[in-house]
């Protein structure tokens, strides 16, 4: 799991130069139990780190540029501000 999380982390940073090393971790693990809670919610089934990841990737490319800008609402995120 730690390999695919820093896979992903420095593919957050390659797209957004902005976010500090912690910041990108923090924003992939926060993406990655925020996907696997929801999909449990709903009752799905679960179907691996590999369905997980690439969703994960997903996002990255979607939201990823533009992370910086993340302003927090909850308190939860507040250290993903600049």
């Amino acid at each position: 799991m730690e390999d695919i999380f820093r896979r992903l982390s420095g593919r957050l940073l390659e797209i957004n130069e902005q976010l500090s090393p912690e910041q990108a971790r923090t924003w992939i693990e926060h993406f990655w139990e925020d996907f696997e809670a929801t999909r449990a919610k709903s009752g799905r089934e679960y179907k691996g780190a590999e369905v997980t990841e690439s969703i994960v990737r997903k996002w990255i490319e979607q939201y990823g540029p533009h992370l910086h800008r993340y302003q927090a609402t909850n308190r939860k995120f507040n250290n993903l501000e600049e």
